[in-house]
Formats: structure tokens, C-alpha cells, sequence
């Protein structure tokens, strides 16, 4: 495993032919302000990179917002729509029983521009060596040794299928 040193492998990132719409930018945005707001652009770019890295695996869904709330559910007693099951989701912010609410909007809008940036740029390396998963560095999940690991940036680790 490396930590995050240069130079890295170039792997392209993970881009697709059409340009993402607003909606894509955002849950794109959403995902790295809950997850790496308080990381420097390296940390949150490996981020964004798993992100897009799992819409191009055919394991996940197809769209940022289809990856980005992707997890378990079940079916409200009140209106009966699908609403995420407590702690069963990929990304932990979207299913941890807190308010998905943003409350520092100049660390959000700084995010969603260089995801705009980031989105636009197929040039960008993507540092995580093609990572579809991640974890803080104080949790061990289950999955993690069926993984390959590629890096480590700041408190995350990253890791790819082998």
C-alpha cells in the first residue's frame, strides 16, 4: 500500500461521453461535502474519483445519484415509498439518521465548482488507481480484504477489486 506520494500511475479517470447535468454535479458534490469537506483537494477528489469509478462498474448503479444513495431500503408504513434502511447505504451519510443538511454553503459551493472542473477535465489522474471503495482509517470493514488496497489519503483508504 502507498501513501499519498508523487509521482503516481496514470490511470485515466472515469469520465463519460455526455457532459453531466446539473443533478449530477450535485449529488456528485453532495457526496464529497459529507464525506471529505474537512480534506484537502486531494482527498476530496479520491472521493469523487470512487464515486465516478463505481458508475462505470457494471456492480453499480449507472448515474452519480444511483451510486451516491445506492443501498438497502424498505417501504414506509405511511406512503409506502422505498426510504433507506439506517446504516445499510454505501455512502454512510446518506442512511446515518442525521439530516442530510448543508450548513457550511461556502465549503459546499468551493466543492460543487471543482466538482464542475473535475467532471469537465477527462485529463485529471485519478490518484486512487481506479479505487471503487473506501473507508476511514479507524474502521476495518468487512470487505476489506477482499480488496486490493491502492493508497491511503489523508484519513481514507482506498481499494480496488484485483
Amino acid at each position: 500500500m502507498k501513501k499519498y506520494l508523487l509521482p503516481l500511475l496514470l490511470i485515466p479517470c472515469a469520465t463519460q461521453a455526455q457532459p453531466y447535468t446539473d443533478e449530477d454535479i450535485t449529488w456528485l458534490a453532495k457526496n464529497v461535502y459529507f464525506e471529505a469537506r474537512n480534506q484537502g483537494i486531494a482527498g476530496q477528489l479520491s472521493v469523487a474519483h470512487v464515486t465516478l469509478n463505481r458508475v462505470n462498474d457494471r456492480r453499480f448503479p449507472d448515474t452519480l445519484k444511483g451510486v451516491v444513495t445506492q443501498g438497502l431500503t424498505r417501504n414506509s408504513w405511511r406512503d409506502g415509498k422505498p426510504y433507506p434502511i439506517k446504516h445499510k447505504c454505501q455512502f454512510s451519510w446518506y442512511c446515518d439518521g442525521k439530516a442530510d443538511t448543508i450548513t457550511n454553503w461556502e465549503s459546499f459551493d468551493k466543492i460543487r465548482k471543482l466538482m464542475f472542473t473535475f467532471t469537465s477535465n477527462s485529463s485529471i489522474i485519478d490518484i486512487t488507481e481506479g479505487a471503487t471503495h473506501y473507508h476511514a482509517d479507524y474502521v476495518y470493514p468487512d470487505w476489506a480484504d477482499t480488496k486490493l488496497k491502492t493508497i491511503e489519503i489523508e484519513d481514507h483508504i482506498f481499494y480496488r477489486w484485483d
